[in-house]
């Protein structure tokens, strides 16, 4: 009796991780070989927007495995058609290969719902569970995942192993923000990167400068975390009211606003490729705090990729930490950004009241809590911010 891995999902690119956990798999389970399932309709997620169809994406996973052992593609679901449920094609993995074990691998965001899929007791009838849990899982995920293996093996007879993924904490939303950002050759294998590029899947090389702000919005809100939106559109609108209100470009501001976090939603690794690819010249200090570089690498992508003028890529580069002396439009994304409606702290409405009077007083307070804060907190704060607060605060005792 041999050993069958059934590796099934949307494959959306298939990237590095995927390919590396299917080895470990191989080698941990002792496979005779492991079938990669591009699903054809994934029943549990929609399709992220510019994505290929399943036969674009069936292509993608061949590219990928090119010179890879005991790993195949299997085109059940595509040929089938239709939603792809994975009882259905447990079904007929079990008819292709009836004297083998069958394992199905599945990530913890899939397991946990497992029980809510279509005839589960079926899938858990014709397979070995594998979960293959990230190394990166916190304590909260974990006893999640132990409680649903209780679950799953009490209500159901569920035969269930762990895998440890010990290699690359990837996901395919992450590499498809690094393509629209031009920075993934890392995470694909190359033959997949230029079918990608040459087709212009996930929006990669498509020319994006200049796009109406309609068009450009859903752009930004397709790359950012959910929970980071409603902060985004909030900033857009107040920044397009403090320009109403104090005489700067609308435009600009709307633009800026919408662009400020484009690069938020990344982790470390991905804040300094950026750097890397884009020559942004950072501080020993930013290196080993990647988190504050959102504010460079978004202002880099929105002139790189999305075509914005000087104005826009100014404030978005001193929208974390100010600077001496900032223009106006630098001060109001700046304010936005620290008060836009969302924003729920002590002495936000302060802040609110203040910058429908006076923008300069506005902007000290807000620099001067900024901070006041991070010292509390007894973390460092950056030269730009000081000079920033020290720089309006003699401003204002000049007036």
């Amino acid at each position: 009796m041999g050993k069958i891995g059934f590796f099934g999902g949307s494959f959306n690119p298939p990237h590095i991780g995927h390919i590396l956990a299917a080895q470990e798999l191989i080698r941990c389970l002792e496979l005779d070989k492991l079938y990669l399932v591009p699903a054809a309709v994934p029943p549990h997620k929609q399709l992220a927007p510019d994505s290929p169809d399943a036969q674009a994406r069936m292509r993608l996973v061949e590219l990928a495995l090119e010179g890879c052992d005991k790993i195949e593609l299997c085109d059940l679901e595509l040929r089938r058609g239709g939603t792809s449920y994975t009882a259905h094609t447990l079904e007929q993995m079990h008819a292709m290969h009836p004297e083998d074990e069958i394992f199905l691998v599945m990530g913890s965001d899939m397991f946990l719902s497992l029980h809510t899929w279509y005839q589960p007791e079926t899938i858990i009838g014709l397979a070995t569970i594998v979960l293959m849990r990230r190394s990166a899982a916190d304590a909260q995920q974990l006893r999640a995942l132990e409680d649903q293996k209780i679950l799953l093996e009490q209500q159901y007879g569920a035969k269930i192993i762990c895998v440890d993924n010990h290699f690359v904490d990837l996901s395919s939303t992450r590499v498809r923000r690094m393509l629209a950002f031009g920075c993934a050759e890392t995470y694909l294998a190359p033959a997949v990167h230029a079918e990608i590029l040459r087709q212009k899947y996930y929006g990669a090389g498509v020319n994006m400068k200049n796009l109406p702000m309609e068009e450009l919005t859903q752009k930004v809100v397709s790359l950012l975390k959910p929970a980071r939106v409603p902060h985004v559109l909030g900033c857009c609108d107040t920044s397009v009211e403090l320009a109403q209100r104090w005489g700067a470009d609308e435009t600009d501001a709307a633009r800026a606003g919408i662009l400020h976090d484009i690069t938020k939603a990344l982790n470390d690794e991905e804040q300094l490729l950026l750097c890397d690819k884009y020559d942004i010249i950072i501080s020993g200090f930013e290196r080993e705090n990647p988190k504050l570089l959102h504010a460079k690498t978004g202002a880099t992508i929105a002139r790189e990729i999305f075509g914005e003028n000087d104005a826009v890529y100014d404030a978005i580069w001193w929208h974390t930490t100010g600077k001496e002396d900032m223009n106006l439009l630098e001060k109001i994304i700046y304010l936005a950004d620290y008060m836009e409606p969302n924003r729920k702290f002590d002495g936000v409405q302060t802040l609110r009241d203040q910058v429908a009077e006076d923008i300069d007083l506005a902007l000290f307070t807000a620099l001067d809590l900024s901070v006041r804060v991070l010292e509390e907190k007894g973390a460092l704060v950056d030269y730009n911010s000081r000079t920033a607060r020290d720089f309006m605060k003699r401003q204002l005792e000049r007036r």
